[in-house]
């Protein structure tokens, strides 16, 4: 529903700020690491997450889109809520739990409070696909900022009637041949069209 919201910081935690968006105020649910990122600032951009559960609307910023991109990967895992996620983004960076899931270094994400080693190994059984295949070039534990316009080009190769897991082959395959090439989502689906 929101992508994102730019206005001024009005009020400023390290679990949450008020973002004056056109006279309206956002509460929106932070980590410490977006916190680090802002707390200084008057005015900032924030990518956003709306959760949404029966008895209320929870809106979730990030400061960058890498953190974003985890939080919504953590949140998938059965027993991850996004509180739970909010606690790993603030615990570690949004690079070292991508390279913990990677790794599968459980101990590392066990270190969260109120991860226990089930949860640890379910995030690493889970998630360490996905982000071996958003990672950037070898995977360095970062989300690659390449991970939008992937999901962006899937998403149409999917519409357009291809299948989901041969799109995704022929995808990843133009993403290694052009590894340092920042190509526009038309370029990425062209160039897949082209491989499938």
């Amino acid at each position: 529903m929101y992508a994102f919201l730019k206005g001024e910081i009005t009020e400023c935690s390290p679990t949450h700020v008020v973002l004056q968006v056109h006279g309206v105020g956002y509460f929106l649910s932070i980590s410490l690491h977006t916190y680090e990122k802002v707390s200084s600032l008057r005015e900032t951009l924030l990518y956003t997450y709306l959760w949404v559960k029966e008895d209320a609307l929870s809106l979730f910023g990030f400061a960058d889109k890498e953190e974003k991109a985890i939080f919504e990967m953590l949140i998938t895992v059965s027993g991850v809520g996004p509180n739970t996620a909010r606690t790993v983004l603030s615990t570690l960076s949004p690079a070292e739990v991508a390279g913990a899931i990677s790794k599968a270094n459980v101990p590392l994400l066990q270190s969260v409070k109120g991860i226990g080693a089930k949860t640890a190994q379910r995030m690493v059984l889970e998630l360490q696909d996905k982000v071996m295949k958003t990672a950037s070039g070898p995977v360095h534990g970062i989300v690659g900022q390449d991970h939008q316009q992937r999901e962006e080009a899937l998403a149409a190769l999917v519409m357009l009637g291809f299948n989901r897991t041969a799109a995704e082959k022929a995808l990843a395959q133009v993403l290694k041949t052009n590894p340092s090439t920042d190509l526009t989502v038309e370029q990425l689906i062209k160039l897949t069209l082209k491989a499938i």
